[in-house]
Formats: structure tokens, C-alpha cells, sequence
């Protein structure tokens, strides 16, 4: 069980990172040092944007339970 635990984490941690890096920059950030603060958002945020941020808000949360989960178990076993 520990090991389909250990598992999912690997996959939601690469999976959340991939989602975190497809947001475009806010500004403020890294991405104005390389040219990315240069453009403006217009129109606020599209419903494509809010479907990243809603899958990457449940990708973390799996990922959060993840790792709690893991620490009920390695404790109990120990």
C-alpha cells in the first residue's frame, strides 16, 4: 500500500509541476527579468486559464493527500 502510495505522489508531483510551469506569468516574478512582463492581459482571465487553475488546484490538493496519507502509514508501520 505504501508503495501505490509512493507512487501516485511521484506522478501528482510531476504532474503538478507540469501544470504550475503551463500558467503564464502574473508579473513581478522570473518571468519579467527574461521579457515575459512585457504584454498586458487585456481581458482578464479566459476560461482556459480557469480550468488550469482548477485542475491544478485539485492536483495539489491529491497531492497534499497524498502525502498525508503516506505519514499515517509509515507511522502506523513503524
Amino acid at each position: 500500500m505504501v508503495l501505490g502510495f509512493s507512487i501516485a505522489l511521484i506522478v501528482f508531483s510531476l504532474l503538478l509541476m507540469l501544470l504550475v510551469l503551463m500558467h503564464k506569468g502574473k508579473g513581478g516574478g522570473l518571468s519579467d527579468m527574461f521579457g515575459g512582463g512585457m504584454q498586458s492581459s487585456v481581458g482578464g482571465s479566459s476560461v482556459a486559464e480557469r480550468n488550469l487553475d482548477r485542475i491544478t488546484l485539485l492536483v495539489g490538493l491529491l497531492w497534499l493527500a497524498c502525502i498525508v496519507v503516506l505519514g499515517i502509514l509509515m507511522k502506523t508501520a513503524g
